[in-house]
């Protein structure tokens, strides 16, 4: 079998630039002529190292070079291809009518206790029952959240069509999925998962429904104890500094890590020179500070040489002077966050989340709800549907690129980190809109105010800014109708300082002009 697979690599070396490689005319050129199905094995297994796809005709040809591009528009349901592989685990597990009776009261009681678990900061053990609760309550959100995130890097050339990726805590998959459906057909990918618990049954069971061309493995480990080379083959060696992953994923994994920092840290090594780490946090308050925190730790760390500077990946290694030479980059925050004011990093708390529209409610949450007995009393209706698309997000590369690069003078525009000197004036400002409005619901966590009110950011801040809408016009209303991380200038905004909230309040009003920057 080695020397037939040394042979189809050669053949598919020479016949890439020709023509399609078809396995029936590799076979017959091989001595011994293997099945034509050995030789399509074989191909398949060699497809990421030779950069290779296969195509729905049997044949496979190159990866096009041309970057992904960005998909846009919401993600509006999960897909029932996937909805009816995770039903098909839960009833082989559970039986046909898993959401009812014991099994579903079971399955109920588990996701309340991970809930409850979660809010108060306790360890989540992820047993079956707990992997199959959490696949039920979460997998449709964070398949969502991830391509939105995607669209970052897509939308600045950044996401190729030959993928290697690392899942750091890869779960039941709902990152996973989402990447996989926001590639197109004809992308490529080598996907390596770090999953210990039993949550890599449901990943591996719901990773069957991928495409031909979605190349998986689970490494059944925990983060701290992987071995990068565990991932190596013959044509890539993440170990070393020329080569590495194109995307470390690390979603919704920091907050159970005992050193989410130096962790994060030592899979930054086994990122490409031109790669990026996409870290992802829920929303809520504990672990989207937590999640901007990592960031700023690793900011302005420099990664070195295994072989020239052991750093073990804790977060300790050498700073310095002796191997300039070996470095392999220094961590720069590409987004969402901004760093508009050149040599300034911000030390507000942080909080920054995303929030994107609701899915359609998938069936497998809608029975588990509908079957709840009538004489729970815990139960509201709508309990164990979660729909919610509401994330905090960080990426990270080694290469100096930033997705808003700018560097601001202040003899143009006022700094957020020496607000104290503008309050009660108008100044003129740029910063990124770093939230939804935070009182669409009534309150948004601020008081009961009915204002629109964004949390912004210039990258200097030491203390939260918010814009808060009094008088919506013509010439301000960019501020509500732009993105997530987009950056606007504000001419005119009045800066006010909120001893309630121990934050500044800039007022967008009838005297204020807001654009949207490129």
């Amino acid at each position: 079998m080695s020397d037939h697979r040394e042979a189809v690599r050669s053949n598919a070396k020479y016949l890439r630039n020709v023509r399609p490689i078809d396995p029936d005319e590799i076979a017959d050129y091989i001595e011994g002529a293997p099945h034509p199905a050995v030789v399509k094995q074989l191909l398949r297994e060699e497809a990421v190292d030779l950069g290779l796809r296969e195509r729905d005709d049997g044949t496979f040809v190159p990866v096009d070079d041309d970057p992904v591009r960005p998909r846009r528009g919401p993600v509006e349901e999960f897909p029932a291809g996937y909805e009816r592989r995770l039903e098909d685990l839960l009833a082989d597990r559970y039986g046909p009518n898993w959401y009812d009776g014991a099994s579903g009261d079971l399955l109920r009681s588990t996701i309340r206790r991970f809930k409850a678990d979660y809010l108060d900061g306790r360890a989540v053990e992820y047993d079956d029952d707990v992997a199959a609760g959490y696949a039920i309550y979460h997998l449709p959100g964070y398949y969502a959240a991830i391509q939105y995130a995607l669209d970052d890097l897509a939308d600045r050339g950044l996401l190729g069509r030959k993928l290697r990726v690392l899942d750091v805590g890869a779960g039941v998959g709902g990152p996973a999925l989402g990447l996989c459906d926001y590639l197109p057909d004809d992308a490529l990918v080598d996907y390596h998962a770090i999953e210990p618990s039993a949550a890599a049954d449901v990943l591996e069971d719901l990773l069957g429904e991928t495409g031909r061309n979605v190349h998986t493995t689970i490494h059944r480990t925990t983060a701290e104890e992987f071995d990068p080379s565990d991932a190596a083959s013959d044509g890539f060696d993440p170990t070393t500094p020329d080569d590495g992953f194109d995307l470390v994923l690390a979603c919704n994994v920091l907050s159970e890590l005992d050193e989410p920092a130096a962790v994060t840290r030592s899979f930054l090594e086994t990122l490409a020179p031109d790669g990026t780490l996409l870290a992802m946090a829920p929303a809520d308050k504990n672990t989207s500070v937590g999640l901007r925190e990592v960031e700023r730790e690793l900011e302005g760390q420099r990664l070195w040489d295994r072989d020239a500077v052991d750093i073990g990946g804790n977060g300790g290694a050498d700073n310095g002077t002796d191997v300039a030479d070996d470095r392999l980059g220094e961590v720069t925050v590409y987004g969402p966050t901004v760093r508009l004011w050149p040599n300034e990093t911000p030390s507000d708390r942080g909080w920054s989340f995303d929030v994107r529209p609701d899915l359609a409610v998938p069936g497998f949450q809608r029975r588990l709800d509908e079957a709840t007995p009538t004489d729970d009393a815990e139960h509201a209706p709508g309990e164990f549907v979660n729909v919610d698309v509401q994330f905090s997000y960080s990426m990270l590369r080694l290469d100096g690129r930033r997705r808003i690069d700018m560097a601001l003078e202040t003899s143009e525009w006022a700094k957020m980190a020496e607000m104290d000197r503008h309050v009660t004036n108008r100044i003129d400002l740029v910063a990124a809109k770093l939230s939804r409005s935070l009182s669409e619901d009534g309150d948004g966590g601020r008081g009961g105010r009915s204002n629109p009110l964004f949390k912004i950011s210039d990258g200097s801040e030491k203390i939260d800014h918010y814009a808060v809408v009094t008088k919506e016009t013509s010439l301000n209303r960019a501020l509500l109708e732009a993105d997530y991380g987009e950056v606007c200038s504000f001419e005119r905004i009045l800066a006010l300082w909120n001893d309630d909230e121990e934050a500044y309040n800039l007022v967008v009003d009838e005297e204020t002009i807001v654009d949207r920057l490129a």
